[in-house]
């Protein structure tokens, strides 16, 4: 055997041990800027298990030549980042939040496009889910400040990640899991009894849109402009120090300077950037804009 040959060979045998589940965690991560640690391995390899099961494949391998050489791989990567994140949420999980942007944030961002010529509301609910947190938002903006804005002034956009919780959320119809926390003044005002679940009123879903989006997807960030409230809840939970830096980058660039943006609350941009200040509001805290930096910039 030559030495070229015997190198060779050696080559592709370390190619061949490299472990596949390790390929497609760090797939993910290309794809999606979603990092799973060593101790995650075994729930990403149940979710693969999954999706094995599903296309009738038997080994990791071959499923990892389903997400990078078979026709399937890009509509299978949307299947498999499905199974990997939460789809769950609810109507008012996080009430000190809410109460904050209605009593003290809107008033403030209203305030604020007053003195602007247009004056839309605009509002990015990301990692939205079933909808429960935009829908809630909207009911918000109808039950305190609607009076105060142009018919026709709010545009909420809603974005996840999972794709199977678009169409439940566009349906607007919930179970009493996701609407244990609504009061019932607002059972009354915005939800209609359809069978054993509730439906939102049509006159509160107009001003929400959902789709699917990768907050990692620079080409799509691009076109969310001029955003007065961004809440993206128990996302960067997901994410490396690189991937959250890239995903703030694209919330700083699309906020506007009266703006405000809310984290999970065990979630935080300490040494994640600068470019936002956190603000401390009653029990709960936000980010607005970094004046120094907003001031270098315009130097």
């Amino acid at each position: 055997m030559t030495f070229l040959s015997a190198a060779h060979g050696a080559a592709a045998g370390a190619a061949a041990a490299v472990d596949p589940l390790i390929q497609i965690r760090d797939l993910i991560y290309k794809n999606a800027g979603i990092f799973q640690a060593d101790n995650k391995l075994r729930l990403l390899e149940d979710r693969c298990q999954k999706r094995m099961k599903a296309l009738g494949v038997h080994s990791l391998r071959d499923y990892f030549d389903c997400l990078t050489i078979k026709p399937i791989r890009q509509t299978e990567m949307v299947s498999l980042l499905n199974e990997i994140t939460i789809g769950e949420t609810c109507f008012f999980r996080n009430r000190p939040q809410i109460d904050a942007i209605r009593k003290i944030v809107l008033p403030k961002i209203i305030e604020a496009k007053s003195k602007l010529a247009l004056r839309q509301l605009r509002i990015s609910s990301g990692g939205s889910a079933t909808g429960a947190e935009a829908q809630t938002l909207d009911m918000d903006v109808l039950e305190e400040h609607l009076s105060r804005l142009r018919v026709g002034t709010v545009a909420i956009l809603a974005t996840a990640l999972n794709e199977p919780t678009i169409a439940p959320a566009k349906a607007g119809s919930y179970g009493h899991y996701s609407t244990r926390h609504v009061e019932p003044l607002f059972l009354g005002n915005y939800f209609l009894l359809n069978g054993d679940k509730l439906k939102v009123k049509p006159d509160v879903q107009p001003a929400v849109s959902f789709s699917r989006l990768n907050l990692l997807d620079d080409a799509c960030m691009l076109f969310i402009k001029g955003v007065d409230l961004i809440l993206c809840c128990n996302v960067l939970i997901y994410f490396d120090a690189i991937s959250k830096k890239r995903v703030i980058q694209h919330f700083y660039t699309n906020l506007l300077q009266h703006g405000y943006l809310f984290l999970g609350h065990s979630e935080s941009l300490f040494g994640v950037t600068d470019e936002f200040r956190l603000v401390h509001l009653p029990s709960c805290t936000a980010y607005v804009k970094s004046e120094k930096r907003m001031a270098d910039q315009l130097r």
